[in-house]
């Protein structure tokens, strides 16, 4: 509840006080920048907790928190679970490698993509996302297969559960009107800002950027026979309430029912691996050498993860739910 108050207390000085203080003192204030940015990994952490079923112990106030976060930092929230979920269920599988390079297009092309979407075009695209509940479902089905080929059964699993996904009404709907009032927020929040609205718009980018690299950090370079295809990492002690333990990602991955909170623990007992385990910020900028790389693993790897992952996903509102597409 304190990072709650934390967050919630960063959100009102980011789209209230914050142009209030730009006006009354102007660049005197534009350090608080700096710790709106520095506590995007905490803002995300909520969100993720709220995916989990973790933020609030009532099922209804934990999609409500959540889904206001998500408004708040302008993600999608239903998007963002359902992605996240399948993220768990499907690890490292073709669809979720966005550090290797398929050959689908010229390497140099695939490069700038591959780095544009570190430098925040992840998060440009989750911005953006909720743009395609407004087309025709069909047309949204048609394109979700056209992204993701395959006739191997993992493949078509995926590609089952992202159509239903698409063509859900529900969702679809739910997307829209969070989308409208993101947009209307931020709206009001510009017009406040007035002629300091170039804060608010750096404030987004670096918000976005930490995102975007911390996002596939764990799975970096990650071979498929690796322990649940994810890695753990060191981070000073201060760092980790405000990281909300992510360095510890691999062992999110093997208890994804647990709060963010037990982790350590789990890891204490197994201090060996501990010791191993690379830094946490050193790590994120090796993503910038360029693509990683990936082998043929344990094919029995993602049956046991959908084994470990079946109930957040159906205590989230079920990512296997089908729609209007099949």
């Amino acid at each position: 509840m304190a990072l709650l108050g934390l967050i919630a207390t960063a959100i009102v000085m980011q789209f209230v006080a914050w142009p209030f203080l730009l006006r009354q003192w102007g660049v005197a204030t534009l350090w608080i920048a700096v710790p709106l940015a520095l506590l995007t990994p905490t803002h995300w952490g909520l969100i993720h907790e709220s995916i989990h079923g973790q933020l609030w112990p009532q099922r209804r106030l934990n999609e409500w928190a959540g889904r206001a976060l998500a408004i708040a930092f302008a993600l999608p929230y239903d998007a963002v679970r359902f992605g996240h979920l399948m993220h768990h269920r499907f690890t490292r599988e073709p669809y979720d490698q966005p550090d290797v390079h398929h050959g689908g297009t010229p390497r140099a092309l695939a490069r700038i993509g591959y780095y544009a979407h570190l430098l925040g075009g992840l998060y440009l695209g989750e911005l953006v996302l909720p743009l395609v509940t407004f087309l025709p479902t069909s047309w949204v089905c048609k394109l979700v297969a056209r992204k993701l080929p395959g006739d191997d059964p993992v493949s078509r699993d995926v590609r089952r559960l992202f159509l239903g996904f698409a063509g859900n009404q529900d969702r679809r709907s739910r997307m829209r009107r969070d989308w409208m009032a993101s947009i209307v927020l931020h709206a009001c929040a510009f017009y406040y800002y007035g002629a300091w609205w170039p804060a608010l718009v750096i404030t987004m980018l670096l918000r976005g950027m930490w995102l975007s690299v911390a996002d596939n950090l764990p799975h970096y370079d990650v071979m498929l026979d690796e322990p649940d295809r994810a890695r753990n990492f060191r981070v000073p002690a201060v760092w980790r309430p405000v990281l909300m333990n992510h360095h510890l990602h691999r062992l999110h991955h093997q208890h994804p029912t647990l709060p963010w909170t037990a982790l350590p623990a789990i890891a204490a007992a197994d201090d060996g691996a501990s010791a191993a385990d690379a830094a946490y910020f050193r790590s994120a900028l090796r993503q910038f050498r360029g693509f990683g790389t990936c082998v043929a693993g344990d094919a029995t790897q993602p049956a046991a993860r959908a084994a470990r992952t079946a109930g957040s996903l159906l205590e989230s509102g079920g990512a296997g739910q089908v729609g209007d597409c099949l």
